[in-house]
């Protein structure tokens, strides 16, 4: 034993699980997020297409906490012990940012998601009007998806991977990776009623919703990068610009007859491709991101140069 150590060469205990996932904590944490989600789907899918018999509908609403939060925990508890995880939380909870940010979600995002809506042929005609109901529900919706959607996404997305792909591989490209990362961790549910699919659907019909899908959230994943780094990483703040987002797909729908989760997909494409790219141009392609504001890395991670 004491020779191996004076010789420098690894116990058997140093090329353990953990030190591969220290090494390597971005690979295991996206494993993680599509294993756990993707498994925990399955019996939902073959019961919505009659494989299977029996009513797991509630799977689908777990998808998220097994996924990104459960592998966010594990990956924070093995590359960055207790007190990463006491990092992760106070982000959680950092709810310090200018009122400009509270404004730009709580009222802007809403409204270029309704402007994405109505400037679609056919969409204004079919509104059905306004009601009082609208004041109690938008609350009780946001509080929902806040909590059982945008939360447990967040904490894995930008909670623990987009700190670590920003340094490594730049804020434009990191954000991009993530996108598609993110993106496609949805694919499966593209093949469900939630998001559109389910028995009936066409090949034609999935592939032109992914494809909006896809694009949709490489726009926001842009956004989100933005008010991220100009937030100090809060992952609050990235939940509140979640929930903001999702909270429309279960409000405006009814309001408009002619609005499906395809057309609703294209109207979000729509009201944030145009700001994506000015964000774009105009941060020349940072983000607003600054050298070092990461959180610290845990032992075995490795730290590369930002890329420019």
């Amino acid at each position: 034993m004491e020779a191996s150590k004076a010789s420098g060469q690894s116990t058997p205990a140093s090329r353990g699980p953990q030190q591969w996932m220290r090494r390597h904590p971005l690979f295991f944490f996206f494993l993680m997020s599509y294993a756990f989600s993707w498994i925990i789907l399955i019996p939902y899918l073959l019961s919505v297409w009659g494989i299977l018999k029996g009513n797991f509908s509630f799977l689908y609403i777990l998808k998220p906490f097994a996924g990104p939060t459960l592998a966010a925990i594990i990956m924070t508890g093995v590359t960055e012990g207790k007190e990463g995880l006491l990092r992760l939380r106070q982000r959680l909870g950092q709810r310090r940012a200018g009122w400009q940010w509270y404004l730009l979600i709580l009222l802007g995002i809403p409204a270029l998601i309704l402007l994405g809506i109505v400037i679609q042929p056919g969409t204004l005609a079919s509104f059905q009007g306004l009601t009082p109901r609208l004041l109690v529900t938008y609350p009780l919706y946001f509080f929902v998806v806040f909590f059982g959607v945008a939360l447990p996404e967040e904490i894995g997305w930008r909670g623990f991977a987009l700190p670590r792909m920003q340094p490594r591989y730049g804020p434009l490209w990191g954000t991009l990776l993530l996108g598609v990362l993110w993106a496609f961790w949805h694919l499966l549910f593209f093949l469900t009623p939630g998001h559109g699919g389910g028995p009936g659907t066409s090949v034609a019909t999935f592939l032109t919703s992914f494809s909006y899908f896809f694009l949709m959230v490489m726009a926001f994943a842009i956004l989100f990068t933005w008010v991220f780094n100009h937030t100090h990483g809060s992952v609050f703040i990235a939940n509140l610009l979640h929930a903001a987002i999702d909270t429309p797909q279960l409000v405006w729908i009814p309001l408009f007859l002619a609005v499906d989760e395809t057309r609703l997909n294209l109207a979000s494409l729509i009201a944030f491709g145009v700001p994506a790219l000015l964000i774009l141009l105009l941060t020349r392609g940072r983000l607003g991101y600054q050298p070092g504001q990461e959180q610290p890395l845990g032992p075995g991670e490795i730290k590369a140069q930002p890329t420019l």
